[in-house]
């Protein structure tokens, strides 16, 4: 057997393992859609208990509860976070605020005029700003910790209006002394504002909607998602406290609060609308973080999981959980290897022409069965949240391309999470974009420099391109449509990458700029 034909059988065989795990990770999606079917009531607030009348309710016999609010740089948002935690319902005197501040910029000043102002109002909030942003956002939580007192902590981050109902709602649940935390679902602010906030709000829906809820209702482990959620104290405590070694703190907090004996509840109908990212830059940021992140606790928790003396569905859908993210690099895999195997029958002097047609067919109709689940959970979540839902439809290909566009940068998350790399906290720059009529181009004071990885984007892009020319001169037409959205995808980020960047840098103001990136 000659080497091309060693080669060959090499790439059948990876090919053959690549797919078979895409088809895993759909498969798996198949499985959170049923539970959630068969569980959807259990995650409904008011089922089991009533919310708190506070007029009927003596506040000496609340338990305090303290809100903290972890920021950096968030010149834009900051004074919008602020007055709506000061609309929460709860009485005064048993609330407690920390802005644990790491900035350093003009955010610090603008901080403190308006903790002064809500002091003058009566609220309990202190200013705690950091310099040395020890442990980033796990460490600035940390150190707030320490001079709480309260038995229940509220987070929120800078991008969050809360839910004006979020404690009257929750905090009966915390009667049952087994509840560590307790999270809500994030909404959307701006997701009409742009496809790219359209795909993203779609991805998130899908998790809160579908994922969140059938891994609670089905006693399955769940996360803590950073925000918009409460804690008990000494469950944080009795976990390990926060830990700066992973870039989700929230993930990794969560799972060993759950490794602790911890239970976690989680309400869909309580919603607190969020800003999505606007720019390209910051959502590959946002997404960098959240992939490193994840398979950072990986690293750190899967051999632990696996020696608990866990039941085999909690231990099988954690796994599959923490390793979620896999599927950008089996996606880039599978891109890489595909022409080869299309041009299989030129480079190698065996003859594998029904083997390659077989493996053709089968490859599709594997992809397809994982193409379809996405497609499938995402307009699921759109069924429950609006009335419309067909009319979305038409953007799931916005999604698929969103996806597929920022799998080299979250493949490189991936191996440095793996090979562990340390790296720089990415924060994702919020710029108040809440409507078509908030431009960009004016929000320019955390603008980001295009990522090097752009030129990678570019070679995917045309290799992608090449890939779809041969299939389709070799006649291997089922491969086809896939390689385009493949292409299609790392085009749309290549030019919103360059587009919202020039936009930013030079002040352009056209709607043909910010209406349509």
């Amino acid at each position: 057997m000659i080497l091309s034909d060693i080669l060959a059988i090499l790439v059948f065989v990876l090919y053959t393992v690549d797919v078979v795990l895409l088809f895993f990770y759909g498969i798996h999606m198949y499985v959170m859609l049923y539970l959630f079917l068969k569980h959807k009531n259990k995650c409904i607030s008011n089922i089991e208990k009533e919310p708190i009348d506070l007029e009927k309710v003596d506040p000496k016999s609340l338990p305090e509860v303290a809100i903290q609010l972890p920021i950096y740089n968030e010149y834009y948002v900051v004074d919008r976070l602020l007055d709506a935690v000061s609309k929460i319902k709860w009485p005064k005197e048993k609330l407690y605020i920390q802005v644990l501040d790491d900035s350093t910029d003009e955010t610090v000043e603008k901080v403190d005029q308006i903790v002064q102002e809500m002091q003058k109002q009566g609220f309990r909030i202190e200013h705690l700003h950091r310099t040395d942003r020890k442990g980033h956002k796990a460490g600035a939580l940390k150190e707030g910790l320490k001079k709480i007192q309260a038995e229940y902590i509220a987070i929120f981050d800078a991008d969050f209006i809360p839910n004006q109902d979020i404690l009257v709602k929750v905090m009966p649940y915390f009667d049952d002394k087994e509840i560590g935390m307790i999270q809500t679902r994030w909404g959307h602010i701006n997701k009409d504002y742009s496809l790219l906030t359209f795909a993203q709000s779609f991805g998130i829906d899908g998790h809160f909607i579908i994922e969140q809820v059938a891994r609670n209702g089905a006693g399955l482990w769940m996360n803590f998602n950073g925000t918009a959620g409460i804690w008990r104290k000494q469950c944080i405590l009795e976990a390990g406290n926060w830990q700066s070694d992973t870039l989700t703190e929230d993930f990794d907090l969560s799972y060993r609060a759950e490794l602790a004996g911890w239970k976690f509840r989680y309400f869909m109908d309580i919603e607190n609308p969020a800003e999505l990212p606007a720019t390209i830059q910051s959502f590959k940021s946002q997404q960098f973080r959240w992939c490193k992140g994840s398979i950072q606790t990986a690293v750190k928790l899967i051999p632990r999981i696996l020696r608990a003396d866990l039941p085999l569905k909690i231990k099988a859908e954690a796994l599959v959980h923490l390793t979620n993210y896999s599927v950008h690099p089996l996606m880039l895999i599978n891109i890489l290897l595909t022409l080869p195997l299309v041009l299989i029958e030129e480079w190698s002097s065996f003859r594998y022409t029904d083997l390659t047609t077989k493996m053709i067919f089968f490859v599709a109709f594997v992809l397809s069965l994982s193409t379809f689940a996405p497609t499938i959970f995402y307009l699921y979540s759109q069924k429950e949240l609006y009335k419309k839902w067909w009319d979305k439809m038409i953007y799931m290909p916005v999604l698929m391309m969103v996806g597929t566009g920022i799998a080299i940068s979250n493949t490189k998350a991936f191996i440095e999470a793996l090979i562990g790399k340390v790296s720089a906290f990415q924060r994702t720059p919020k710029y108040r974009i809440e409507s078509k009529k908030d431009l960009i181009s004016l929000r320019n004071k955390y603008i980001q420099s295009i990522d090097p990885l752009i030129v990678w984007e570019t070679v995917f892009f045309i290799y992608c391109v090449i890939t779809a020319y041969y299939a389709y001169i070799y006649k291997k037409y089922l491969i086809i449509p896939f390689m385009i959205i493949y292409a299609l995808g790392f085009f749309y980020v290549i030019y919103l990458s360059v587009i919202q960047n020039l936009v930013m840098r030079i002040g352009l103001t056209y709607k043909m700029f910010y209406k349509k990136i």
